[in-house]
């Protein structure tokens, strides 16, 4: 493959719903392109772009993936991303390098989630797109009923520029509208690349299809728009000037069609890309920081400084890390030095690769548009940006939603704890989207994933990279216990065993203290019944009491303590006579107070779309959630509330069920409430069982 500038480089996004068939159509690309000798297929493990074990036993695309094709001259990098929820990590890497976005969508199911939820992330962007109706070769599809739910789902922009030609429900052939020739696949007229008529009995449908494409042309601009309601016919000169500017403004989306499977419509596909997506140097200017905070405009061109983003990390136990990089302005040399602009460390770039699905080849260089791959660098991770020594410059962060599904873990065998942590360590250099949590309180380590095959997909790493067997569990719930009575508890404390004793006494009052969270300490001592110096004592003690409540052994809130009265003995009293004193009294008062066990609430935001509101909101109340308000925000209702955290412990799973996939949340600690007496008898045997 040869070098390839930034004025010859299209890098394109391929966005759509699990099984759509968007690796498919690449591996179709590459066949046709003959970049392979054979049609791969992940489901039998010959794919060359799905080739990871996991993606193989799952017959789905797990990571993001690069698929450079040349076409006509030209250069476009593919990134094959994930269309299962999950591996939204990689998704959204993929989508944050790519220009330019190919929205393939399954014939059958044109409007599932996968499709509209690419569709919503392409407009928010402002990326070109074009749509690829794929497996029309299935029985049982129409491209009229799959272009029509298009168009009323996401508007007058998605426009259809070339149809099949269908006889006997087979798909052999298909019509380019803006050249208005017909070609075809099979049958007594494949002539291959051969242009043809328009058949007689699509010449209607055709015409008006013809007439979309030129109003949407003459919208964009004055001259065309006042041809057009003139009655003129536009040139074919004019459509394509317009079309190419109406693409990249996005008043224009064209949908293609065919099979990925059959190679049907695959050529024309590539042939639109390179004549309607623009190139990386058509961006013209991006705007990076400084490590200060300043903006600066680069070029994105290869005389402009040099500016590279990490956007994926692989971290092989073998080879080393792995860094996918798209370089943002100037060339990244093989052999030379740079810096990371976010840390200011310098970095050794050895050998710069390009990357085709699984392979690797050794390129010198890497010019301005251009993706690629580095090894081995020391101090650099995704998001990172590599920069020229003279201008440090940090390009814009991709952003990576919050892992919010939890799990605890644990090694099967204790000798596997040092493996255990590095391979977690390893895995999070990898995936941005993988969290680890060390929580002191529960004694637990904690995993948290966008969902649970996100989960499973880290565990198999850990088990084949790192040879690691794991146990999952729910992680423990943060409980407290608090007081709701007041009482006086004594604690006298008395031991004689030759020689000096130990002796203390104190009366202690507990009161509730709603606000203050940690124990508040205070003391009403008269007439030196308890010396001053053995207060810090009697203190501690309580505050070792507090850590481990009566009734689960949850830490202790909102009390008051105040040291009302005791005795103590010259020679036998010490600190440690009066700190156990403490603890006998802190249990003798517990005794009264009506201990209560707490239960943390949460704020929840939830988006969802309109038609899942009262699913979701009827969902939240069996969670035993309150409603605090909703807000409208075009066609999504934005849902406040308040729920108890134990009932949302698997809920990106579940609201992703009950969505598509369409609904998203967050949430922040509020407060701790009362647990209904019901719950806390469970949650309190459990506790006592667990002993």
């Amino acid at each position: 493959m040869r070098d390839y500038l930034s004025s010859e480089v299209r890098n394109v996004t391929v966005l759509g719903h699990s099984g759509a068939g968007k690796t498919a159509v690449l591996e179709a690309m590459l066949y046709y392109t003959k970049a392979t000798d054979r049609f791969g297929k992940t489901s039998e493990g010959s794919s060359m772009i799905d080739f990871d074990a996991e993606e193989i036993r799952r017959g789905v695309s797990v990571y993001t993936s690069i698929v450079p094709i040349e076409w006509d001259e030209c250069k476009i990098n593919f990134i094959d991303t994930p269309g299962y929820l999950d591996f939204v990590g990689e998704k959204q890497a993929g989508f944050a390098v790519g220009d330019s976005c190919l929205i393939v969508a399954n014939a059958k199911d044109v409007l599932q989630s996968g499709t509209r939820l690419a569709f919503k992330q392409a407009v928010a962007a402002k990326k070109p797109t074009i749509f690829f109706i794929n497996k029309l070769d299935e029985e049982g599809t129409s491209f009229e009923d799959a272009f029509g739910k298009l168009r009323e789902e996401f508007g007058k922009s998605v426009i259809p520029f070339e149809i099949p030609i269908v006889e006997n429900g087979d798909c052999i052939g298909s019509v380019n509208i803006i050249r208005n020739k017909a070609w075809y696949y099979k049958g007594p007229k494949a002539e291959g690349d051969v242009a043809q008529p328009v058949p007689e009995d699509m010449q209607d449908i055709v015409a008006e299809y013809k007439d979309q494409i030129a109003e949407a042309v003459a919208m964009g601009d004055d001259e065309l728009m006042e041809k057009f309601f003139s009655g003129e016919e536009f040139t074919d000169a004019e459509l394509t000037k317009g079309v190419r500017i109406g693409v990249r403004n996005g008043e224009i989306r064209p949908v293609y069609s065919g099979s990925a499977a059959q190679s049907i419509g695959i050529q024309r596909l590539m042939d639109l890309i390179v004549g309607y997506f623009p190139t990386y140097s058509e961006q013209g200017l991006y705007t990076a920081t400084t490590p200060e905070g300043d903006e600066e405009e680069m070029m994105t061109l290869e005389d402009e400084s040099l500016t590279a983003q990490v956007f994926k990390t692989i971290a092989d136990p073998f080879v080393g890390k792995i860094s996918y990089i798209k370089v943002l302005s100037g060339v990244l040399n093989s052999d030379s030095t740079v810096i990371n602009a976010n840390n200011g460390k310098t970095e050794k770039i050895g050998d710069v690769f390009i990357i085709k699905g699984k392979y690797q080849t050794a390129a010198g260089k890497l010019f301005t548009g251009d993706i690629g791959a580095v090894t081995k660098l020391q101090y650099t991770n995704t998001n990172d940006t590599l920069s020229a020594k003279d201008r440090r410059v940090i390009a814009p962060a991709i952003v990576f939603d919050t892992p919010m599904y939890g799990q605890a873990v644990s090694p099967k065998t204790k000798n596997d704890e040092d493996k255990l942590s590095n391979g977690l360590a390893r895995l999070q250099e990898e995936d941005p989207t993988f969290k680890v949590v060390n929580n002191k309180e529960t004694k637990e380590t904690v995993i948290y994933g966008i969902g649970d095959q996100h989960i499973d997909v880290i565990l198999g790493k850990l088990q084949s990279k790192y040879k690691v067997q794991v146990v999952l569990s729910n992680p423990k719930i943060t409980y407290r216990e608090t007081i709701t009575k007041k009482a006086i508890g004594e604690g006298r404390h008395k031991k004689q065993s030759g020689g000096h004793g130990q002796f203390g006494h104190v009366f202690v009052e507990y009161e509730p203290n709603p606000d203050e969270l940690e124990l508040v300490f205070d003391e009403k001592v008269f007439g030196g019944a308890v010396p001053k110096q053995y207060f810090p004592a009697v203190e501690t003690g309580l505050r070792e009491c507090v850590v481990k409540g009566p009734l689960a052994g949850y830490k202790m809130v909102n009390i008051k303590a105040t040291l009302l009265d005791g005795k103590y003995h010259d020679v036998d009293s010490n600190e440690m006579a009066f700190k156990t004193a403490a603890h006998l009294s802190f249990k003798a008062g517990m005794e009264k107070c009506r201990p209560i066990l707490l239960e943390p609430i949460m704020d929840i935001t939830i988006t969802v779309p309109d038609e899942y509101t009262g699913t979701v909101i009827g969902d939240l109340n069996k969670r035993r959630g309150a409603i605090m308000g909703m807000t409208p925000e075009e066609g999504n209702q934005i849902i406040e509330a308040t729920v108890p955290m134990a009932e949302i412990s698997r809920y990106s799973v579940e609201l992703r069920s009950m969505t598509q996939g369409l609904g998203v949340y967050s949430t922040s600690m509020n407060r701790y409430d009362p647990v209904p007496e019901s719950i806390a008898k469970r949650i309190i045997e459990a506790a006592k069982a667990a002993e």
